[in-house]
C-alpha cells in the first residue's frame, strides 16, 4: 500500500496511462468484432457476447449490446459474491466498459443484417478482431470480464483449472448456438471458437517478440557504444575461443526490438562485414526495460 503523502512518480504515471489506453483499445476492437461482424451473422463463440447474441435471437427485442449489459451486471454481482472485490479487480471495469463500446458501435452501426454477403470473410474478421482485442487485453495483465469470472468461480469451487473452466463455459455457449441457427453457423461457431484460442496465443508472442542478438566482432567496443548511446539498450560481454582458430574473441548478446535488430544489421554491415551475428527470437523477455516478473 503507498504511504500517505508519497506520490506517484513520472515512470509510474506513464505506466498507469500506458495501461490504461492498452486496456481501452483491446476491448475495442473486441466491441467492433462483436458489434459488426458476430452479432448480425449470430456467431456465438462463446463469451458473455456469444450467450448475448443467443437472447437477441430469442428476444429480438433487445439488440447485443443491451443483453451484454444484462449478462455483465449479473456475473459481476455473483462475482462479487462468491470472489470477493479483490479477485475481481479490473475484470469489473473490462466488464462494462465492453458492453458499453458494443453500444456504441451498434448505436454507430446499427446493422438488421450482415455487412457483406460473405459469410466466411464476416466469419474471418470476428475472429480476429475480438481475438486481438483478448490478446492486448492480456498482454496488459487484464481480462476482458464476461464468462471469464465464472471460470474463475469454476476454479474456486471445482478441480478445474482456469482454461478448462473458460472452454467448458464456451463449449456450452457454442452448442446452444449451434441448436439455435443450424448446422452451418453451429460449425463455424466450433471453429471460431477453436480458432480463437489458437489466435489469441499467436497474437501475444508477435506482441511480446523480441530480437535476441549474439555478435562477435573485431570491433565489440564501437557495437557496444553503438547499442548503449543508439538504440539504448544494453548488452552482455564475454570472452569467447575459437573452437579451430583457438583465439579470444570478444561476445555481446543484446535483446531487441525487431526495428532496433534491424538497424544494429545495417550498422554491422557498416563497421564490420566480417561480423558473426546470430539472431534468435524470443516472445517473453524478462527484466528491465521489458516485461516485469
Amino acid at each position: 500500500m503507498r504511504k500517505q503523502g508519497h506520490s506517484f512518480t513520472k515512470q509510474e504515471v506513464m505506466s498507469g496511462l500506458r495501461f490504461f489506453l492498452m486496456l481501452n483499445l483491446g476491448l475495442i476492437f473486441t466491441a467492433v468484432g462483436i458489434a459488426i461482424f458476430k452479432g448480425p451473422n449470430q456467431f456465438a463463440f462463446g463469451g458473455t457476447s456469444g450467450v448475448s447474441v443467443v437472447l437477441a435471437t430469442l428476444f429480438p427485442k433487445l439488440n447485443v449490446g443491451g443483453f451484454m449489459w444484462i449478462v455483465n451486471i449479473v456475473l459481476v454481482v455473483l462475482g462479487l459474491f462468491c470472489l470477493g472485490i479483490k479477485s475481481m479487480g479490473w475484470t469489473i471495469y473490462s466488464s462494462f466498459a465492453l458492453s458499453f463500446y458494443v453500444s456504441v458501435c451498434e448505436f454507430l452501426v446499427p446493422l438488421n443484417q450482415p455487412l457483406t454477403d460473405d459469410t466466411f470473410l464476416e466469419f474471418c474478421f470476428a475472429v480476429l478482431l475480438p481475438a486481438l482485442g483478448s490478446a492486448i487485453v492480456f498482454n496488459v495483465g487484464a481480462s476482458t470480464g464476461g464468462t471469464d469470472i465464472l471460470a474463475m468461480i469454476l476454479q474456486k469451487h471445482t478441480s478445474l483449472a482456469i482454461g478448462n473452466a473458460l472452454m467448458v463455459c464456451d463449449l456450452g455457449i457454442v452448442l446452444a448456438g449451434a441448436a439455435l441457427f443450424g448446422p452451418k453457423t453451429g460449425l463455424y461457431c466450433i471453429l471460431g471458437m477453436v480458432l480463437k484460442c489458437t489466435v489469441v496465443d499467436g497474437a501475444i508472442e508477435n506482441l511480446n517478440l523480441r530480437k535476441v542478438c549474439t555478435i562477435i566482432s573485431k570491433d565489440t567496443e564501437v557495437i557496444k557504444n553503438y547499442i548503449i548511446n543508439e538504440l539504448h539498450r544494453s548488452a552482455t560481454e564475454q570472452t569467447a575461443v575459437g573452437a579451430y582458430t583457438h583465439k579470444e574473441e570478444k561476445l555481446l548478446m543484446t535483446v531487441l526490438t525487431r526495428a532496433e535488430a534491424a538497424r544494429l544489421r545495417i550498422f554491422l554491415r557498416k563497421v564490420d562485414p566480417n561480423a558473426f551475428m546470430t539472431i534468435v527470437n524470443s516472445s517473453e523477455i524478462i527484466g528491465k526495460g521489458f516485461r516485469s516478473i
